[in-house]
């Protein structure tokens, strides 16, 4: 008699263990595994234009310049981000001469009342160079 009680209790637990796990219930689904589309990969300015010389001329010459501490590429600080600028801008030689003018003289209004800087030391084919250079970032 003591055996049958512990045989019992273990036969019970075994018993709601199996049901609780879903052991004994057969059904016939057929298990397919999803098919999972990875997004498309998002390229950086740095990938698409990598071998691109406006760019790399462009990026070099604003990289020694002050032009960091009033733009950013994608952000607005003091003037306007240079992807601004690129979504106004047509990449036409008449608006690269009168970008690069404006930064060689400076100028106000146009991005509001806070007024560009000249910069006198930087010549007008530097500044074009930089001017294409951000006209790419579309």
């Amino acid at each position: 008699m003591k055996m049958v009680k512990p045989i019992n209790l273990a036969l019970v637990a075994l018993a709601g263990i199996t049901f609780a796990c879903g052991g004994g219930e057969k059904t016939s689904e057929t298990t397919s595994t999803p098919v999972v589309v990875a997004p498309a990969k998002e390229i950086s300015l740095e990938e698409k234009h990598q071998d691109d010389p406006i760019y790399i001329k462009g990026l070099a010459k604003l990289k020694t310049s002050d032009c960091t501490s009033c733009h950013m590429v994608e952000r607005k600080i003091v003037g306007p981000s240079y992807a601004d600028v690129a979504a106004k801008y047509e990449a036409t030689d008449e608006n690269i001469d009168m970008l690069a003018k404006k930064v060689v003289e400076g100028g106000v209004g146009t991005w509001g009342e806070i007024p560009m800087t000249p910069h006198p030391a930087v010549s007008m084919e530097d500044a074009k160079d930089m001017v294409r250079y951000i006209l790419l970032l579309k």
